[in-house]
C-alpha cells in the first residue's frame, strides 16, 4: 500500500469515527431531553408516602443503554439529575439518591443485554436491573436518604411512618418495615412497569436508535 493510499485510508478512518461521534451526541443529547421532561412529569403512587414519586424518565436511559451500551445509560441519568439541581428541594441529595438507584437499574441491564442482543437476554437483563435497582434503594435510602431528612430537615423516622399509614400503608411501623413495604414495592413496581414500556417499543424504535 502506497503512502497515498494509507493517508486515505487513516482519513476516511477518522471521518467515520467523527461521524459516530457526532451520531452518539445526539442521540445522547435527544434521550437525555426526553428523560429530563419525564422526570418532572412525576406523580404519587397509593399506599406510598408523598415524598416518593414515579415518573418515566428511566424509558430514555434504558432505550439509550441498549442501543449504545450501559455507560451511554449511565450518562443521561447523570446528564437528568444535573439539570435538576437548580431546582432541588434537598440539597441535591435527592438528586443523588436518584442517580444512584437509577443508574443501577440502566447499568446493569445494559451490562447484561450487550453481551447477548436477543429478546430472552433483554427480559433477563431487565429483571437483574430491576432487582439491582431494588437493592441499591434499600441501602440508599438507609445510609442516605433517611438521615439527611432526619438530621438536615428535621424530619424524623416517626414522621416518615405516620406519612405512609397517612397514605394507607399500615404496614410501616418501623425502619425494616420502611424499607420492606415502602422502598422495595416502590422500586420493583417501577422496574416492571418501566420494563414493560421498553420491552413493547425497543423493536420499533431499534432501526432509529442504532442509525
Amino acid at each position: 500500500m502506497s503512502e497515498f493510499e494509507m493517508k486515505q485510508k487513516s482519513a476516511s478512518a477518522n471521518k467515520t469515527s467523527s461521524s459516530s461521534r457526532t451520531h452518539w451526541i445526539a442521540k445522547t443529547g435527544i434521550l437525555s431531553a426526553a428523560a429530563i421532561i419525564l422526570m418532572y412529569l412525576e406523580f404519587n403512587l397509593p399506599f406510598m408516602p408523598v415524598f416518593l414519586k414515579f415518573d418515566f424518565a428511566e424509558i430514555p436511559a434504558l432505550l439509550g443503554t441498549f442501543s449504545m451500551g450501559p455507560l451511554t445509560g449511565v450518562i443521561i441519568e447523570l446528564i437528568k439529575n444535573l439539570s435538576h439541581l437548580p431546582f432541588s428541594h434537598t440539597s441535591y441529595i435527592g438528586e443523588l439518591a436518584n442517580f444512584l438507584v437509577c443508574s443501577s437499574f440502566v447499568f446493569v441491564a445494559g451490562l447484561i443485554y450487550q453481551r447477548n442482543k436477543t429478546r430472552k437476554s433483554a427480559i433477563i437483563s431487565l429483571v437483574a436491573g430491576t432487582i439491582a435497582m431494588t437493592i441499591m434503594g434499600v441501602l440508599v435510602n438507609y445510609y442516605i436518604n433517611l438521615p439527611f431528612y432526619a438530621t438536615a430537615m428535621g424530619i424524623d423516622l416517626n414522621t416518615i411512618i405516620g406519612m405512609s399509614n397517612g397514605a394507607g400503608n399500615k404496614l410501616v411501623t418501623d425502619m425494616k418495615s420502611l424499607l420492606a413495604f415502602v422502598f422495595v414495592p416502590f422500586n420493583i413496581f417501577k422496574g416492571v412497569v418501566i420494563s414493560i414500556i421498553v420491552m413493547l417499543i425497543y423493536k420499533k424504535l431499534s432501526p432509529i436508535l442504532h442509525k
